[in-house]
């Protein structure tokens, strides 16, 4: 009950002065404002961020050739010793690259995590002529993996079959921007056509069976023109018509099946190809996921976020200091008040409680005001940023609590001095 009758006195003092009142809380609302607001903030950045890396492929693994760590060996002309950087600056010969035959064995050794792999193979640039026409086109040989971690906007046509990748069949899927050079933009004059390509005087007939829609590529602002490469893509196998001998790669994306573990994923794969590249001096594999590449930036932003907040939280400090001063005002201004009711037996412990809830009051009211103005600035420039507003419940939790704990420890000196007050000096006080 006690505790009650000092939150209805704390509160009829406040509107007894609640301009003194609202000032006084001012610090306290802006510190937690803005606490909330960039933490709301951070918070979305965050959030807008992992969902971004994740739908890049965050739990895919990644598997490429990278080179050994360069030994250094010990030598000397005339006692002077010296190092030399021994497999530096070495470019990849043939046994370096994963081969066929080592996806394969992959593959079936690792069907039940292995979804798909994606491969792409670059066959180079190339042009196209017809009718007096031409365009220029980058040609890809890919695999069927490429599809699921590349996503294209088909217009017309239709993508490769399983019988295409398999049979290494001569047909092509081009952009709508090459279809608008050549067929003057008939997607269904398109589909169809055969096309002779040449890369680097080799020559390949490929049908086009489907069309997608061309994203322009801009370069400090500016579109790179009508008449720049566009992608061509052709099944791998089909690089037979530019390309003689087995394809080789440098890297290769592998799509983990659903539940699978791909950190567990990432040391299988690395003891996997771990003999096939042990005897080599130069190039080792190297598989990792990008799920610690979103840990790390999560992390870092999670740290920037706070340490701003702890920049602006400097405001409840200063917000703070202003409820002490006030509440030292208020028991100045009450010192009869006081005295009074130590005359009628009332205890320096409730005397005490009397201060610290009127303060924790004001900390409390000013709070709340401020986690208002928090989410409303947080969810405004979350919104301007183009990120979708994810106001943090703990945040606002903990910014009440502290705010409290604010109260009570700015509140505690002012309380106590008024609990130690002598009650005849008290109720002399004029």
């Amino acid at each position: 009950m006690l505790i009650i009758e000092n939150i209805i006195l704390a509160i009829n003092s406040l509107l007894s002065n609640k301009m003194r009142a609202l000032l006084t809380m001012l610090g306290i609302i802006i510190g937690i404002g803005s606490v909330i607001a960039i933490i709301t903030v951070g918070d979305s950045l965050t959030l807008s961020v992992s969902e971004n890396m994740q739908s890049m492929g965050a739990n895919d693994v990644y598997v490429t050739i990278n080179p050994r760590d360069s030994e250094v060996e010990n030598a000397s002309i005339e006692g002077a010793t010296y190092g030399t950087l021994e497999n530096s600056n070495v470019m990849p010969s043939d046994e370096d690259y994963i081969t066929n035959d080592m996806i394969r064995d992959l593959s079936n050794k690792f069907q039940d995590e292995i979804y798909a792999i994606n491969l792409q193979y670059s066959v180079g640039s190339g042009n196209i002529e017809l009718n007096n026409k031409n365009a220029n086109v980058s040609v890809y040989g890919v695999s069927a993996g490429y599809f699921i971690t590349n996503e294209l906007t088909i217009l017309g046509g239709h993508m490769f079959s399983q019988t295409d990748f398999e049979e290494g069949k001569n047909v092509t899927i081009v952009s709508d921007k090459l279809v608008e050079n050549i067929f003057d933009g008939d997607i269904n004059k398109a589909i169809g056509s055969e096309i002779q390509t040449n890369v680097n005087n080799k020559i390949g007939n490929f049908t086009i069976i489907g069309v997608y829609e061309n994203q322009d590529m801009y370069m400090m602002g500016m579109s790179m023109g009508t008449n720049s490469a566009t992608d061509m893509y052709i099944p791998l196998k089909s690089t037979t018509a530019f390309e003689s001998g087995e394809l080789k790669y440098e890297y290769m994306q592998i799509i983990t099946k659903v539940g699978v573990d791909s950190d567990k994923l990432v040391t299988k794969i690395t003891n996997y190809f771990e003999p096939y590249y042990s005897s080599n001096r130069n190039y080792e594999i190297r598989a990792f996921t990008m799920g610690s590449m979103v840990s790390m930036l999560t992390d870092m932003l999670s740290t920037i976020t706070l340490a701003i907040s702890i920049v602006a939280g400097i405001a409840l400090i200063v917000g703070g200091i202003g409820v002490m001063n006030i509440m030292l005002v208020s028991v100045t201004e009450r010192t009869r008040e006081i005295g009074t009711r130590k005359a009628l037996g009332a205890k320096n412990s409730s005397i005490r409680t009397q201060f610290i809830v009127e303060a924790m009051i004001i900390c409390l009211i000013g709070g709340v005001i401020g986690v208002i103005l928090g989410i409303g600035g947080g969810v405004l420039a979350s919104n301007l940023l183009g990120y979708p507003a994810k106001p943090s419940v703990s945040g606002i939790i903990i910014s009440l609590i502290f705010s409290m704990s604010i109260g009570v420890f700015f509140g505690y000196y002012p309380a106590n001095k008024a609990a130690k007050m002598n009650p005849i000096d008290a109720l002399r006080y004029e």
